[in-house]
């Protein structure tokens, strides 16, 4: 970790724009909230976003970093062909990421970051024939806007990318069959919001199916107004969430704006 301390981030933060230090500086931030909220698979799965401007690169974690780890400064800048532009502790990036990640960046330019996680709860509902069920109001808010894709071994095979964002299509989560979990946003704080309350909708189901008792499935119609409340919400732009998750990072350890 002192590799990662020593590491001069204003040098780093002098050579980028301001746009692009803050959009490291949020992701960083989603790092660390999803490790608080144990998101995490080791120093596996990836969270990614777009840096502005016309070049089409993108930021993601250096490999071999936990999630905890993670600072604004030790994000990797990469072209959506694989080149690295910017990786100052040299330790390069995960393929399997890298596979799953530009396939989205690529694809969707309405899109500003991508998580994808391999959490207990997540691969447990992508391993159920039925997937995620409207059991809850979490889950119910996903009603209609969620894809699937079925697994085929690990993401290092290009020729997948094609499929995953076929199935993808235009929605903003998709859980991967037998694999985790995917939500992309036009924002960070949005997509973090989406990663987190997929994740606690998989929790409740895997939770709830552990009971053994018949659960209760509201009618279709109430998942659908379901979902169209939570598109409505007028707080959601204003990124309230975001903005107490991060005066919480403040208060604990800000060291992730290094």
């Amino acid at each position: 970790m002192n590799k990662v301390r020593d590491l001069a981030p204003s040098a780093l933060r002098e050579k980028v724009s301001e746009e692009e230090w803050q959009v490291r500086v949020d992701l960083a931030a989603c790092y660390r909230l999803a490790a608080h909220f144990g998101m995490t698979d080791l120093i596996y799965t990836h969270i990614s976003a777009r840096v502005p401007g016309p070049e089409h690169h993108f930021l993601i974690n250096a490999f071999g970093f936990l999630w905890d780890e993670i600072t604004a400064s030790t994000l990797v800048k990469v072209t959506l062909d694989g080149d690295i532009v910017e990786d100052a502790t040299g330790s390069g990036i995960n393929r399997a990421g890298f596979v799953i990640h530009s396939a989205v960046h690529r694809a969707r330019p309405d899109v500003a970051c991508v998580i994808h996680s391999h959490t207990q709860a997540g691969i447990a509902v992508a391993a159920q024939e039925e997937g995620l069920l409207p059991i809850s109001q979490h889950a119910m808010r996903f009603w209609g806007g969620l894809a699937y894709h079925d697994y085929e071994g690990l993401a290092l095979d290009l020729d997948e990318q094609a499929r995953l964002v076929r199935d993808l299509g235009d929605r903003k989560a998709m859980i991967l069959r037998n694999h985790g979990l995917l939500v992309c946003g036009a924002s960070i704080a949005e997509a973090f919001d989406l990663m987190y309350y997929l994740e606690r909708a998989c929790r409740i189901q895997v939770t709830a199916m552990a009971g053994g008792a018949k659960l209760r499935v509201p009618p279709e119609a109430v998942a659908e107004k379901t979902a169209r409340q939570f598109k409505g919400l007028p707080y959601k732009p204003k990124k309230t969430e975001w903005k107490a998750l991060t005066r919480m990072l403040d208060k604990t350890d800000p060291s992730y704006k290094d």
